[in-house]
């Protein structure tokens, strides 16, 4: 890369100034991502001095808040130019939320035809950090279903969709899991004892779906199975959900046979194996 002179940018970026009567924690995050917006506004690079213009925050400040996002790689400085950059972290943040965005429109017609068979409630999530994150849910023609909001989350092994991912890991990530996050109760049925996940671990991994009997929420039945991605490493679960009024025991087998073809359908869709 040849060196080029200091410019100023081309376009004026569209960045709102940046309040400064507080100098809290939350407020040095907004700082943080409004920095990230204007570095993203123009692909060649802006000066110390043109960010701390753009933003009206002094250079000190600018440069304290861009060596800690350099640090985490979520901005670059080039030394030869003295520009600074997007960095590669953002990258990396950006396809997650667009392999979200993804699994979701691959799997809501897998979904569709599921609660269709089923008449229940189909949920679809993705792990992140010891958790479930609901994704996107396919609701019930019941009057009585289970209804999941985008965005809420849970523990793995709390989770009928939890339990279908950790099963597929590796037994260190599971250790992992458990040194990490603990054994948290969400009900008086959820797992608590380290002894009690393996088990039900070997259970799910031996029946290709995991069952949550009222561990997540009073008066729920919920049965699970895996997504995976192209490495065959587990990242998500699709799930079917409804009241124990009508999800029985006895319908267990069946049921957990008919979610997980769906997730392996949709595992195909991915590019997954």
């Amino acid at each position: 890369m040849t060196a080029s002179s200091p410019r100023t940018p081309t376009k004026t970026p569209k960045v709102t100034r940046i309040d400064r009567d507080n100098d809290s924690t939350v407020q040095s995050l907004t700082r943080a991502m409004q920095l990230l917006e204007l570095l993203a506004e123009d692909d060649e690079g802006f000066r110390l001095v043109d960010i701390a213009a753009h933003t009206g925050l002094s250079s000190s400040t600018a440069h304290r808040l861009l060596t800690t996002l350099e640090q985490r790689r979520f901005v670059q400085f080039d030394r030869e130019t003295n520009l600074w950059y997007v960095g590669v972290r953002c990258f990396s943040v950006g396809a997650a939320f667009g392999r979200r965005r993804r699994i979701a429109h691959l799997a809501l017609p897998v979904m569709r035809r599921l609660r269709d068979s089923t008449g229940e409630s189909i949920n679809l999530g993705i792990a992140d950090l010891g958790d479930i994150v609901f994704v996107t849910q396919v609701e019930s023609r019941e009057l009585m279903r289970a209804i999941g909001k985008p965005g809420f989350r849970a523990p793995l092994h709390g989770t009928a969709m939890g339990q279908a991912i950790l099963a597929a890991m590796s037994e260190d990530d599971v250790l992992q899991y458990l040194r990490t996050y603990g054994l948290p109760k969400l009900t008086n049925n959820t797992i608590a004892r380290a002894s009690r996940l393996h088990e039900t671990l070997g259970e799910v991994r031996r029946a290709g779906h995991a069952i949550d009997d009222e561990q997540n929420a009073v008066g729920l039945r919920c049965i699970a199975a895996a997504i995976r991605d192209e490495h065959g490493q587990p990242f998500g679960a699709i799930s079917l959900v409804g009241p124990t009024q009508r999800i029985k025991s006895t319908d267990f087998l069946h049921l957990g046979a008919t979610v997980r073809a769906a997730a392996d359908e949709i595992t195909a869709a991915y590019g997954g194996r």
